[in-house]
């Protein structure tokens, strides 16, 4: 996957705001300071272009990004940097809003058609597998990226991913997708498994009759 370019498109809060081009769009969803917006960058092989906090709480808003690629089939989709779940150092009052924020958009937006949930390999907990079951719940079917993998050393990575899949319950056939970004280890394998998923996207139909239901 090539990227030919990379641009911040605007910050959402309501509905009304979001892009209307229609384009797919790839959501990643994380605890705070779990190194969502770097495995965003990294993707990208843009430094910056998804702000990074030294402290939780960076992504206060829905932060769209639209990305032109060498694709045939998708050569423009959306990325989507959402405010983290957990700990994170903004007012009381703006972390309230975000819960729903979050849920109208993952539940109503008919062109979110990845969710990928960042988890740190190395302390994955029941925050994590909680949101992991509501996402499934509410009809999506996250790709979970096990980040800071780097912190591990190489002879104990495979067996690090293997853990993360059990401590969240993961199918054996969605095993997690173990990522360093200082590094880019992992990038070739997240990409081509958003590329299939998005060879597979239905427009969102299929995920808003289940919830219909």
């Amino acid at each position: 996957m090539k990227i030919l370019s990379a641009d911040f498109v605007k910050s959402c809060v309501r509905p009304e705001q979001y892009p209307r081009e229609g384009l797919p769009e790839v959501v990643f969803v994380g605890r705070s300071n779990v190194g969502k917006s770097s495995v965003i960058n990294s993707l990208l092989h843009r430094k910056g272009i998804a702000k990074v906090g030294a402290s939780p709480g960076k992504t206060q808003t829905l932060n769209f990004f639209r990305v032109t690629t060498d694709d045939r089939a998708f050569p423009d989709i959306t990325f989507v940097d959402v405010p983290g779940y957990g700990y994170a150092k903004a007012p009381r009052s703006v972390r309230a809003q975000w819960g729903p924020m979050i849920e109208r958009y993952l539940t109503s937006r008919p062109q979110l058609c990845v969710v990928v949930q960042v988890v740190d390999i190395r302390v994955a907990d029941e925050r994590d597998a909680t949101t992991l079951a509501w996402l499934t719940h509410i009809g999506h079917r996250p790709v979970v990226v096990g980040t800071k993998m780097d912190k591990l050393p190489r002879g104990q990575r495979r067996s690090g991913l293997l853990r993360l899949g059990q401590r969240l319950g993961l199918d054996e056939r969605e095993a997690a997708v173990g990522y360093a970004a200082p590094t880019g280890e992992g990038r070739q394998e997240l990409w081509h498994t958003v590329q299939r998923r998005l060879d597979g996207w239905d427009g969102g139909a299929r995920r808003h009759s289940r919830m219909s239901t």
